[in-house]
């Protein structure tokens, strides 16, 4: 496989972080927006992400925040995010890279990102995952841009008119000179 030297998987990320950026700048700005509330996923080990130390020790690798009805004082930077959230009752201050940003939803819409944390994207392992990880063959970043909208429901088959019917006429909704079934089994090689 080529080596990729330009790293379109960096730029890919640092270009989708650059979303979570600029509606997290909005809303800090302006508020939320109608039903808009955002899951902010995050790595806690991530350099330059600071939480207190019962928070850390609470979640030691992964943290998910909600940005709804019980936040202040959202500040967005060109590198990331400061806000203050309630932690059963005890309000603290967070600190969050967006190289540090491992996903954000926004259910309202059904709109997600996923992020690799930077230094996954550049080869550096974190320790613990080290040993995990070693056997893995290094797999291409994919970023997961989802608009998830639920499938139209069928609708229901309407019943025939009358099944008694001569079996030798088509149905209407079916053409004349229909298709034929052909098994699969047909086209291998024995």
């Amino acid at each position: 496989m080529p080596t990729d030297y330009i790293r379109y998987d960096i730029l890919t990320q640092n270009a989708l972080r650059g979303v979570v950026r600029t509606v997290l700048a909005d809303a800090a700005a302006k508020g939320l927006p109608g039903e808009h509330h955002f899951y902010v996923s995050f790595d806690t080990r991530a350099p330059g992400v600071k939480l207190s130390p019962r928070l850390l020790a609470q979640y030691p690798t992964e943290m998910t925040i909600v940005l709804q009805h019980q936040f202040w004082d959202l500040t967005v930077t060109e590198d990331g995010f400061e806000v203050g959230l309630s932690f059963n009752g005890i309000p603290e201050r967070l600190v969050v890279p967006l190289t540090a940003v491992k996903g954000f939803f926004d259910p309202s819409v059904q709109f997600g990102l996923e992020f690799a944390v930077q230094s996954e994207l550049e080869g550096e392992e974190p320790e613990d995952e080290a040993n995990e990880t070693a056997a893995k063959a290094p797999t291409a970043l994919r970023p997961a841009v989802q608009k998830r909208t639920p499938p139209p429901a069928p609708e229901p088959l309407p019943a025939p008119a009358n099944p008694t019917a001569d079996a030798g006429d088509p149905p209407p909704d079916k053409p004349a000179g229909g298709g034929e079934v052909v098994r699969l089994d047909r086209f291998r090689k024995k």
